[in-house]
């Protein structure tokens, strides 16, 4: 479908490469870039929508990564694969990225919502109930948290508490959860609010009742805050934004005030794309190219979760430049290595969430609704996006173009 770009307010409207280029220089298969020069620049790449549709590979997915790897299968510059998605081990969505475009994809690649848990290490000896669905366990392991608790293991101490299944008996085993971890959208929605909101009201200790409920509350670490996502489905899909907003009701309702997190993790938090940066720049070290990556490309098909966060990142980038600023978004951690990177640059794609007849957020009269978080106030400008394409080969060739490495 194409993307009709002059109808949209944005900076940039995007020409194929090949109608810019002569004739002569469009030889053999390969498509490489002219000038071998160090690279400054690299690719924070959303993966559903963008790459693939389901487990559908994106034909110009295939074409992008061409134009992006070598004839020796190495990328010819940094990038990342940054996922909302949580509820799969990171080296099986490497292995998955590397089938589905034929190139090799390290786990240190590959981003998912949950990943810069890694950093609140105060939390890691905590025993922290853990909701979601998947490998659970494994990946609350893997980011330090050595000591959680599933549902299934709490409504099993607790039967009394699950009124959906009556047919366990109660036992005697005692839990304590002092923390709460929401890695993604569990798949028994109803059973999973009803327990955190347990675990919450009793201050961590789920079957003995509180008169009133402590607050402020046990903490809460979120992952994934997308509303809604897109699939194989024709309509998008409710996504871990929605059961949040789920539990942040029910908690308002019953106690009259906000239910607080710690950290909120995935796109479009500040924190998200920090740590993105870190392993771009650490891919760089490892390729031996000495220059610092000054320049990022975001590119997605959401809105309110790609675009916002990469051009809050980039809002970001230029406060710290200007006064030395290193605040975060929501709750993240306060240390953090100091950015070579200049500016994120926002890329949308026609082939997910986005559609290029959705109307704008500050046209024609009427505000748009807004799918983003609570905690991240609506601002239309956030979600311009820098380039509208129609999909991620021309995006890969639009930054090409941009930074001089003209592709054939």
């Amino acid at each position: 479908t194409f993307c009709p770009v002059e109808s949209l307010s944005v900076r940039t409207i995007f020409f194929p490469l090949f109608l810019l280029l002569p004739l002569d220089s469009c030889r053999g298969n390969s498509l490489l870039p002219s000038v071998q020069s160090l690279p400054t620049f690299g690719f924070l790449l959303d993966i559903d929508g963008v790459l693939v549709r389901g487990h559908r590979v994106i034909p110009a997915a295939l074409e992008a990564f061409r134009r992006l790897v070598n004839s020796q299968g190495q990328l010819r510059v940094p990038v990342v694969f940054v996922t909302n998605a949580g509820n799969i081990l990171q080296y099986g969505k490497a292995q998955e990225l590397s089938d589905l475009l034929g190139c090799k994809v390290d786990p240190d690649q590959v981003i998912l919502s949950h990943s810069p848990m890694k950093l609140f290490s105060q939390y890691h000896e905590k025993r922290m109930l853990v909701s979601g669905q998947g490998p659970l366990v494994e990946n609350a392991r893997i980011l330090g948290f050595r000591n959680v608790v599933t549902m299934d293991e709490l409504r099993m101490a607790f039967p009394a508490l699950d009124m959906v299944d009556l047919e366990r008996r109660p036992k005697t085993t005692v839990i304590r959860c002092p923390g709460v971890l929401l890695l993604g959208e569990p798949v028994r929605w109803e059973t999973s609010l009803q327990l955190i909101m347990d675990v919450l009201l009793s201050n961590g200790k789920p079957g003995t009742g509180l008169a009133t409920a402590p607050y402020p509350h046990l903490p809460v670490l979120a992952s994934n805050v997308d509303l809604l996502w897109m699939a194989e489905a024709k309509m998008p899909r409710f996504g871990h934004g929605t059961f949040l907003l789920c539990l942040e009701t029910i908690y308002r309702k019953v106690t009259g005030k906000e239910l607080r997190y710690e950290g909120l993790m995935g796109k479009p938090s500040i924190l998200t794309y920090q740590y993105a940066e870190g392993l771009i720049r650490q891919q760089a070290e490892r390729r031996g190219w000495p220059v610092p990556i000054q320049k990022l490309y975001a590119v997605g098909d959401n809105p309110m979760s790609d675009i916002y966060g990469a051009n809050l990142f980039h809002q970001h980038l230029q406060k710290a430049r200007h006064d030395g600023a290193q605040e975060l978004g929501p709750g993240g951690p306060r240390k953090q290595q100091p950015s070579t990177a200049q500016s994120c640059a926002s890329i949308l794609v026609c082939t997910g969430v986005y559609r290029p007849r959705d109307p704008e957020p500050a046209q024609g009269g009427k505000e748009s609704p807004f799918h983003g978080h609570r905690d991240f106030s609506f601002s239309p400008g956030l979600m311009e996006a820098s380039h509208v394409v129609n999909d991620v080969n021309e995006a890969v060739q639009l930054v090409f173009r941009k930074e001089g490495w003209v592709s054939w």
